[in-house]
């Protein structure tokens, strides 16, 4: 009997390790709703770039990751914009801003997420835009967040 009521109580504890191993990397403490940060003021070029996640049961379910000039004018709708870049870059931003918010919602985080040759800058603007939308995630306060960025990207 003992033996039996042994395994019995290892069995919820092996349970308990393997569900925590599964988590690992994912952020459970995001609060559902949507969270949204911006930087702080346009770039030299006249766009200010955001990210918006939606979280729902606790995990992040929806990313936008753009830009928007004065106007309200969304950058990876400028197709002269992207011609440019493409020419000069080899990308553009409706290729790397859907490739930065695809790999926040398949990481469930900024860990791991690998940057885009030709779009460095924003890469980084990404990654703090990011991690400012995911903390007030965390805090549950869906006001949004002007995020000043560190470095010369912008």
């Amino acid at each position: 009997m003992y033996g039996l009521m042994k395994k019995r109580s290892v069995i919820p504890g092996l349970a308990l390790a393997v569900l925590c191993l599964s988590c690992a990397g994912r952020d459970s403490a995001l609060r559902d709703g949507y969270y949204t940060a911006e930087a702080a003021v346009f770039d030299a070029h006249g766009w200010k770039e955001y990210v918006t996640i939606c979280v729902s049961g606790g995990r992040i379910s929806l990313v936008e990751y753009d830009a928007c000039n004065p106007s309200g004018f969304i950058k990876s709708w400028d197709m002269d914009y992207m011609r440019q870049m493409d020419a000069l870059d080899g990308t553009y931003p409706n290729a790397y801003t859907r490739y930065y918010g695809r790999q926040l919602f398949e990481k469930q985080g900024t860990g791991g997420v690998d940057g885009l040759s030709g779009a460095t800058n924003s890469y980084r603007a990404f990654l703090q835009l990011a991690e400012a939308a995911l903390e007030n995630a965390r805090r549950g306060d869906s006001e949004t967040r002007l995020v000043t960025f560190s470095g010369n990207e912008h």
